[in-house]
C-alpha cells in the first residue's frame, strides 16, 4: 500500500517536461553568460575576475533564498511560489540585458538568482509529490537529465548568440523569453500538488522548524554534502570554461562545445543509467559504482594534465564524460533520499540540499575556478579532489548507525525499499 495520497497529474510527460525546464533555468542562468565575458569585460572595463563575481553573487544570492522557497511551497502550495519566481526571473534577466553599467548588472544578477531557485527547488519537491517508489526514481533521472544539460547547453547557445553577432544583452534576453514560457506553463496548466491538508504554517516559526528538522539530521547533512561534492567536481570544471577554452586551449567563443559536449554525453548517460536501474539494483549499490567511476576518471585527467603532449585536444576531453557519468547516475538516487527523509517537509529538504550545493559552487566559481583553471594541472587535480571527498563522505555514511525512521524509499514500488545504507 502507498504510505501517502498522491496527486495524479495528466498527461505526466508534460508535468516531466515543465520540471525539468523548471530545473534546467538555474544552471542555464548560471553559465550562458560565459562566452559573453569577453564583450561585457570590454563594454564596462572591468577584469575577469570582476567578471567572475557575475556568478558569485548569483550564487550567493541563489543561496539565500533558497532557504524560504522550499519552506514557502509547503505552506502556500509550489504553484504560488513557483510563478512568483518566475516573474521576478524574467524582468530582472530584462533589466539586465539594458543594464547601464556594471554595477547594475550585479544587482540583476542578484536578483535572476533569488528568483531561479524557485522553480529549480520547489520542482523537485513536486517529483516526490507526484511519484512513489521506482517510478520517483525514474522521474527523478528524467529530470536530472534535463537539469545536467542546463549548464552544458548554456555556454554554447550563449556562444552562438554573441559569435552571430549579438552582444551580451541578447544572452539575457534569451534567459527573459525562457523564464516567459515556464511562467505560462506555470500559470495556466501547472496544477498543484501540495494539498491544503499537509500545508505548513506560513509564520516564522514554522518554517524555521522544517528547515531546523532538516539541519538537525546527520543523514541529511550526510546525503546534501555528497551530492554537493560530487557536483563540485563537475562544476569546477563548468565555471572554469572561459579559462579552460580561452586560456588553456587557446580557442575562441563558438569552442565552448569542446568542453560541454563531453560533460554532457557522460551527464545524460549517467542519468539514464539511474533511471533504468530503479528496482534492480539497489541504490547504494549504483551510488558507489558511480563514484568509482568517477573517481578513476578523476584520477585520468589528473594523469594527463601532467605531460604538454596529452593536456591539449582532444586527450584530455577523452575521460570526462566518465567522470560526469559517475556523478550523474547517482544524483537522481540521492535527491530522492533525501527527500525521503523528510515527507511532511519536502520542500524545506530541497532547500537544504540546494543550500549546500550552491554554496560549494559559490566558493568554487568564486576563488577556485580562477586560482586553479591558470594551468591544467591544479583544474584537474582540483576536480578529482572533489569526487574524492565525495567518496569518502558515502562511504562514511554507508557505515554510519541506521535509522529506520528516517531510512529513504528509493528503489522498490508500493511495497517498501532497501534504504540508502549498507545492508
Amino acid at each position: 500500500m502507498r504510505s501517502e495520497e498522491l496527486v495524479e497529474v495528466r498527461p505526466s510527460w508534460l508535468f516531466i517536461a515543465t520540471l525539468a525546464g523548471l530545473g534546467m533555468i538555474g544552471p542555464f542562468a548560471t553559465d550562458a553568460i560565459f562566452p559573453a565575458f569577453a564583450n561585457m569585460g570590454a563594454d564596462f572595463g572591468v577584469s575577469e575576475a570582476a567578471l567572475q563575481q557575475l556568478v558569485s553573487v548569483y550564487l550567493l544570492a541563489y543561496a539565500a533564498m533558497s532557504l524560504l522557497h522550499g519552506p514557502l511551497s509547503d505552506a502556500l502550495g509550489r504553484r504560488p511560489v513557483m510563478g512568483v519566481g518566475m516573474a521576478l526571473f524574467v524582468a530582472s534577466s530584462v533589466w539586465a540585458a539594458f543594464a547601464p553599467n556594471f554595477a547594475i548588472l550585479l544587482v540583476c544578477r542578484a536578483l535572476q538568482g533569488m528568483a531561479a531557485g524557485a522553480g529549480q527547488i520547489v520542482s523537485r519537491a513536486q517529483v516526490r509529490d507526484v511519484f512513489i517508489g521506482r517510478r520517483a526514481q525514474r522521474a527523478m533521472a528524467q529530470v536530472s537529465m534535463v537539469f545536467v544539460i542546463g549548464p552544458v547547453l548554456a555556454p554554447v547557445i550563449g556562444g552562438w548568440i554573441v559569435a552571430g553577432g549579438g552582444s551580451w544583452s541578447g544572452v539575457f534576453l534569451f534567459q527573459a523569453a525562457y523564464g516567459l514560457v515556464l511562467m505560462v506553463l506555470i500559470i495556466f496548466w501547472m496544477p498543484e500538488t501540495h494539498a491544503l491538508e499537509r500545508r505548513t504554517p506560513l509564520d516564522a516559526k514554522g518554517l524555521a522548524a522544517g528547515l531546523g528538522a532538516v539541519a538537525r539530521s546527520a543523514d541529511g547533512r550526510r546525503l546534501a554534502s555528497v551530492a554537493a561534492l560530487a557536483f563540485g567536481g563537475q562544476f569546477l570544471l563548468i565555471s572554469s570554461a572561459p579559462l579552460f577554452i580561452n586560456r588553456l586551449l587557446h580557442r575562441g567563443a563558438t569552442d565552448f562545445w569542446l568542453l560541454f559536449v563531453p560533460l554532457m554525453v557522460g551527464a545524460l548517460a549517467g542519468s539514464w543509467v539511474s533511471g533504468h536501474t530503479a528496482g534492480a539494483i539497489r541504490g547504494p549499490r549504483v551510488v558507489t559504482a558511480g563514484y568509482i567511476t568517477a573517481a578513476g576518471a578523476g584520477a585520468l585527467l589528473t594523469l594527463l594534465a601532467l605531460f604538454p603532449e596529452t593536456s591539449g585536444v582532444p586527450w584530455i576531453l577523452l575521460p570526462i564524460p566518465l567522470f560526469t557519468f559517475g556523478i550523474s547516475v547517482a544524483f537522481p538516487i540521492l535527491t530522492i533520499a533525501m527527500l525521503d527523509l523528510f515527507p511532511g517537509a519536502r520542500g524545506a529538504a530541497a532547500s537544504f540540499q540546494s543550500l549546500v550545493s550552491i554554496l560549494v559552487n559559490a566558493v568554487i566559481s568564486g576563488l577556485l575556478a580562477p586560482l586553479l583553471a591558470r594551468s591544467m594541472l591544479p583544474l584537474m587535480l582540483g576536480a578529482w579532489a572533489f569526487l574524492l571527498a565525495a567518496g569518502a563522505l558515502w562511504w562514511w555514511h554507508l557505515r554510519s548507525p541506521r535509522h529506520p525512521a528516517t531510512e529513504p524509499d528509493v528503489t522498490a514500488g508500493q511495497d517498501g525499499a532497501p534504504p540508502l545504507t549498507r545492508s
